[in-house]
């Protein structure tokens, strides 16, 4: 099984999807994640995920690989610009869209940030453990 996980800047969604995913999926499947821009690692996103006992920190900001994206089982978009913007499939690749806020967008002060993407953080741990417990 293979999946790919795509927001805009492959800074945080899609980052966190891929922690949990690797978190909650088999061993033998191949998961990564991307994006349609590269924006680099978020250190909230990053933090966030510590506090989950995840480490993302040694990921990297890629931009989408079609050969990647062409060869995926499941292809999850975790924003509209995205999905927008996603490169043509084949009809093999499943695509699904979770249309979740950019928690780097957020505004006010350091705590209500954190809690913004902690929000965030639990909507995607939701979100990719019953998608893969649905698809194992």
């Amino acid at each position: 099984m293979q999946l790919y996980f795509l927001c805009t800047g492959n800074s945080c969604r899609s980052q966190m999807a891929e922690g949990f995913a690797k978190k909650y999926a088999p061993s033998d499947w191949i998961i990564k994640s991307a994006g349609v821009e590269q924006h680099g690692l978020n250190k909230m996103a990053v933090s966030v995920m510590a506090e989950n006992n995840i480490d993302i920190s040694n990921n990297t900001s890629d931009l989408i690989d079609n050969d990647y994206l062409q060869s995926s089982d499941y292809v999850i978009t975790l924003c509209g610009d995205a999905k927008d913007k996603c490169p043509m499939t084949p009809p093999n690749v499943n695509k699904e869209h979770w249309p979740l806020d950019d928690p780097a967008q957020a505004s006010g002060t350091n705590e209500e940030i954190l809690n913004i993407f902690r929000s965030t953080r639990n909507d995607i741990d939701e979100l990719v453990y019953n998608f893969i417990n649905r698809i194992k």
